[in-house]
């Protein structure tokens, strides 16, 4: 039934006309070293030897070449070719200046004592060197390259290279691109850095690497309306299992704005790959990857992504993220967002990015965490890929060029010049300064990765490549280090079945080590890096602390070009499930919620005043608050923190990560980072734990979907009850829910100096709990202003961290803060305590 049906799509797809709305003002369509004529899916290719287009060769000495004996099948364009001993070229008419569109066919024959597979050129268009030391393999080969052409004349050149090289052609073509097909606004550079405009993309010169139809079958020239080939992307899947082919029988709904069928055609945006999720464990969320060779060792590419949502039923339910290389390229992408809000518009998004080392460009989309239950999905429908050319010919650049390719030159030398002599001199005045300043210390994101290497990692490790943290203890993090093959046997060779998670670094497996202990293996995708900072930041923070609030790591993995982390496995899960969107969880008491935020109130407390400088989580969410058998709230994925603030300094500038719903309001605009930036984030988790429901979701009303801005309208009006959980309904005494809607108040501030503390925080939820518990209704007033230099006594250093100066619990051999908290505060909160 399955191949009946894909059969009748391809017959459909075959059907469909190729549109005859665009025509190029510049056409030329050369059939090379021929007298005659040829066709080429209904195009006619006039031969260049005939009078009409002769006067188009420059050179006197090219040959007309014809094979006596070709190929049964082979088209008749590839019959014939023009033959290059010495350099020739062929000069065009232009008469739109604009982008326009060259290709090149090849396909090497013997004749008249010529062996084209011999061949050795160079060719360049428009003084741009697009092909050099070419030599053509078997077979028929197309080159194809975009450029802005700003003269009216176009020369393209063959130059031979060698003592016995020579060019040849078989067939050309030169003709107008349509108006925006490359734009100079929007695209978006994606690297470590993040991700920035790319600006003047159509003054590159582009080469055609890749052009995928994604999802669907092979697309001819006959098919589409610029006459390209594309190719279907089964064979760049890297995990074939992770999508599905998705296709729709209605031509899509070009809107104006979006993408046009000389984008691409019908045939690309009714096909796509989206996620499998019938072999995906419930509520999993993974991505789908390709992997496309290109030219390795950091060349740069233009990637151009093709959407059209096919998929959902209505508009804004799909949201997904893109990635490029591993690096985050478009996060929470909304379809309906690109278009005239109609289902099925196709849009395209240009992305700027380079190769890496081994040759590989990799696109991944997956799920955002915007996406509620029922939309968690992600798809793509088409893929370009092509390189940036753009190198200059001095040999060919026409006088004017070269004059200013010269005044350029030396204008630049001069600024150089200019530049290198300020900064030795700045770099004398720098010297004097060092002398007298004692250097500042380093903070987790400012300095080179070298433990590793020092103590035994492996050649392979990519650990060196990222950002270095400070440096490791007496033992380094040698100890830290697991085998691969011990990770293996203990997730039985990675079995899917015991995936218990996943996220943005990737799935993360249920394991038991050797000493039966069972753990929690967090696996990078394999050779990706993706999450190398992350990998790092974890590794670094995890191995010196150790609190009953955190969880801790046991080890890491990076032979084999894999990043793999082992965490202390957290029996119940994130605290999210606990919450909502689960039945297998019975619902949690209000006791149990309290003391829940409190212990992730602990291990947040500590991690800021625990450090000379304190860490910055970055990413508190009730995903990455886990729950241990007994209910004991864990603070998980460190991979985003980084150090506070030094003793002079008052927040620490940097780029915004975190998680969409929980971001601190400040920190996204000034993009500068405190502590208190941490305080915002679990204000959203103490309405998520109150409310139940996602800090985000789209499905409801407008006014309902951003959780904190909604539960902060009901808490000003005095309403809050209205809005909890329905299972805590009767069930909470009013003080305490009065108390605990105050501090979540507090967390919620627009400005981080109006938040309260850590440690503030965790006293006003212990309060909290003991107003639940307590027989009276109602306590006395309090006064909570000195609640963060008291709460410091709960605060554990880790024997050997670097924070000796913090006070210890006396015979706590372990390291955890086990002080029980409401020993402490019992003595705050009643009147004889004070």
């Amino acid at each position: 039934m399955e191949t009946q049906k894909l059969i009748i799509h391809v017959i459909l797809l075959l059907c469909i006309p190729c549109s005859s709305s665009f025509t190029p003002i510049d056409n030329y369509l050369l059939s090379c070293g021929s007298q005659n004529n040829a066709s080429l899916f209904n195009r006619i290719f006039t031969g260049d030897s005939t009078n009409q287009v002769s006067s188009f060769l420059s050179a006197d000495k090219s040959i007309s070449l014809t094979n006596q004996n070709p190929p049964p099948d082979l088209p008749i364009l590839y019959h014939t070719a023009r033959v290059f001993p010495s350099t020739g070229s062929f000069r065009f008419n232009v008469r739109k200046h604009g982008t326009h569109l060259v290709r090149f066919h090849f396909s090497p024959f013997k004749a008249q004592g010529f062996d084209l597979k011999a061949a050795n050129f160079s060719v360049l268009v428009d003084g741009n060197l697009v092909l050099r030391n070419f030599k053509p393999s078997n077979g028929v080969l197309l080159k194809e390259f975009i450029l802005k052409i700003e003269s009216n004349l176009l020369e393209i050149v063959f130059r031979p290279e060698g003592n016995s090289g020579f060019g040849f052609v078989n067939a050309m073509e030169v003709f107008t691109a349509p108006v925006d097909f490359v734009i100079d606004y929007g695209a978006r550079l994606v690297g470590p850095f993040g991700v920035v405009e790319y600006k003047n993309l159509s003054s590159q010169v582009l080469e055609t690497v890749h052009r995928i139809n994604v999802g669907g079958v092979k697309v001819t020239p006959f098919n589409d309306t610029l006459w390209r080939t594309w190719i279907p992307d089964e064979e760049f899947l890297v995990f074939k299992d992770a999508a599905k082919p998705a296709r729709s029988n209605q031509t899509p709904n070009f809107q104006k704005g979006g993408a046009t069928r000389e984008i691409a055609p019908d045939s690309v945006y009714m096909t796509a790959q989206e996620m499998d999720k019938d072999h995906a464990v419930i509520g999993s969320k993974f991505n789908i990857t390709w992997d496309f060779p290109v030219a390795p060792g950091g060349v740069r590419h233009l990637v151009r992504l093709h959407f059209c949502d096919i998929v959902s039923p209505v508009l804004n339910l799909l949201y997904f993220d893109v990635y490029i290389n591993g690096y985050s390229a478009y996060k929470d992408l909304d379809l309906s967002s690109l278009t005239v809000h109609v289902l099925a518009s196709p849009v395209y998004v240009d992305f700027v990015a380079d190769s890496n080392d081994s040759g590989v460009i990799r696109i991944s989309v997956g799920p955002s965490e915007l996406s509620g239950s029922r939309g968690m999905n992600a798809i793509l429908n088409g893929a370009e890929i092509m390189q940036l050319v753009n190198v200059v010919d001095s040999r060919v650049v026409p006088g004017k060029k070269r004059l200013w390719i010269l005044v350029g030159s030396i204008t630049g030398g001069v600024v150089v010049l200019l530049l290198v002599m300020s900064a030795f001199v700045l770099a004398l005045k720098c010297r004097k300064k060092k002398k007298k300043k004692k250097p500042k210390q380093r903070t987790l994101e400012s300095v080179g990765w070298t433990p590793l290497r020092v103590f035994g990692g492996s050649s392979l490790s990519r650990m060196s490549e990222g950002t270095a943290f400070p440096s490791p203890g007496s033992y380094g993090y040698f100890g830290l280090r697991i085998p691969f093959a011990d990770i293996q046997s203990a997730t039985n060779n990675f079995d899917r079945s015991l995936i218990i998670g996943s996220g943005g670094f990737g799935m993360v497996y249920k394991g038991v080590l050797k000493d039966n202990v069972k753990a929690a293996v967090k696996r990078g995708m394999p050779g990706s890096r993706q999450g190398l900072p992350e990998f790092q930041t974890e590794i670094t923070i995890l191995s010196k602390i150790r609190h009953r609030h955190l969880v801790s790591l046991v080890g890491y993995c990076e032979e084999n070009s894999e990043m793999i982390l082992v965490y202390e496995y957290v029996e119940k899960g994130p605290l999210k499930k606990h919450l909502y969107g689960s039945a297998v969880h019975a619902p949690l008491s209000w006791k149990q919620r309290l003391e829940i935020c409190i212990g992730a109130a602990r291990g947040l407390h500590y991690l800021h005043t625990g450090f000379a400088q304190g860490i910055i989580h970055r990413d508190i969410k009730s995903t990455n608050i886990l729950l241990d058998e007994n209910y004991v709230a864990k603070v998980a994925d460190f991979g985003l923190s980084r150090s506070g603030p030094c003793l002079n300094e008052t927040h620490v500038s940097t780029g915004v990560k975190g998680s969409f719903g929980y971001l601190d309001p400040e920190y996204f605009r000034r993009q500068q980072l405190t502590d208190k930036s941490d305080v915002y984030s679990f204000g959203v988790v103490l309405f998520e734990v109150l409310c139940a429901r996602p800090a985000v979701d789209p499905q409801l009303d407008r006014e309902q979907v951003n959780l904190a801005e909604w539960a902060l309208e009901w808490q000003k009006k005095g309403m809050l009850e209205d809005i909890i959980d329905p299972h805590l309904v009767g069930k909470i005494k009013q003080s305490s829910l009065k108390k605990f809607g105050e501090t979540a108040e507090k967390c919620l501030a627009e400005y981080g100096v109006d938040r309260p503390t850590m440690g503030t925080v965790l006293w006003n939820l212990e309060y909290a709990l003991q107003l639940h518990e307590s027989d009276q209704e109602d306590e006395e007033p309090y006064d909570d202003s000195s609640a963060q230099e008291t709460v410091n006594v709960t605060t554990t250093i880790t024997p050997g961290s670097p924070s000796s100066n913090m006070r210890r619990e006396e015979n706590n051999d372990n390291g955890y803060s086990d002080i029980s908290a409401s020993e402490v505060f019992s003595q705050l909160m009643k009147s004889e305590g004070r």
